[in-house]
């Protein structure tokens, strides 16, 4: 699979910024590196004693930024560079499934394990499954963005597991409302959820993610294979 280092240990981990229309569920921590900690928004942050990180209840979790204390700037200077290590070790990787199948239109389709290759968008319009056993990796490509239509889901099966599916996109994710996405973002740009749109995986962008207007919905949890998960309503 994609090695993701420390940047393993956010649900978000951004450059730029996150936002959120109050409020959202998100199990696992977030954080965001070089852009201070004022770029994150929405959260009515709390900051821990130590000064090391802030919480806030939209977080299961805690949030960092470069302007806490020491030891976090270095640990987020760290994973940013190990997200951006993953990003291009994922736009490597050797194509064995073929190029823009569906003309990037892959509503529909069940994927099996390997890697795809789009030089157009990515859109996903009606349902798509991955099928495959619990080690299986799946690893989907693109020089466009990736666009997931409102109430379309993103599914497994066979065991799949969404810590070993990785969308590699270079140009902006974005999740429309009621959207079930699965999988492992690794994003250039930036990232958007609307409303009521969840995600089980991580967001690890370049730029910034947009959480748009969100509720916390306790009832949603995260699977047991998977620590990151993000609700948005």
């Amino acid at each position: 699979k994609v090695d993701l280092g420390t940047a393993a240990n956010y649900a978000i981990l951004t450059k730029t910024g996150i936002s959120t229309v109050p409020s959202s569920a998100i199990t696992g921590n977030i954080g965001i590196s070089p852009a201070a900690g004022t770029y994150m928004t929405g959260f009515s942050f709390t900051a821990d004693s130590s000064a090391e990180f802030s919480r806030s209840s939209q977080i299961k979790g805690v949030a960092y930024a470069p302007t806490d204390n020491t030891p976090t700037p270095t640990i987020l200077t760290s994973a940013v560079s190990d997200m951006e290590t993953a990003y291009t070790d994922a736009s490597q990787r050797a194509n064995t499934q073929g190029y823009n199948i569906g003309g990037g239109n892959i509503g529909g389709m069940t994927l099996t394990t390997g890697v795809y290759t789009f030089f157009t968008d990515i859109n996903i319009n009606s349902t798509i499954t991955f099928s495959g056993g619990a080690d299986n990796v799946f690893i989907l490509q693109t020089t466009g963005k990736l666009m997931q239509a409102a109430s379309t889901n993103v599914i497994s099966s066979g065991g799949a597991q969404a810590k070993t599916i990785f969308w590699q996109v270079k140009g902006t994710v974005w999740v429309g409302s009621s959207a079930v996405m699965q999988g492992i973002l690794l994003a250039k740009n930036n990232v958007v959820f609307e409303s009521s749109s969840s995600l089980t995986g991580r967001v690890l962008a370049q730029t910034d993610s947009a959480l748009q207007k969100a509720t916390p919905a306790l009832s949603r949890v995260p699977p047991s294979n998977l620590e990151a998960f993000c609700f948005f309503t």
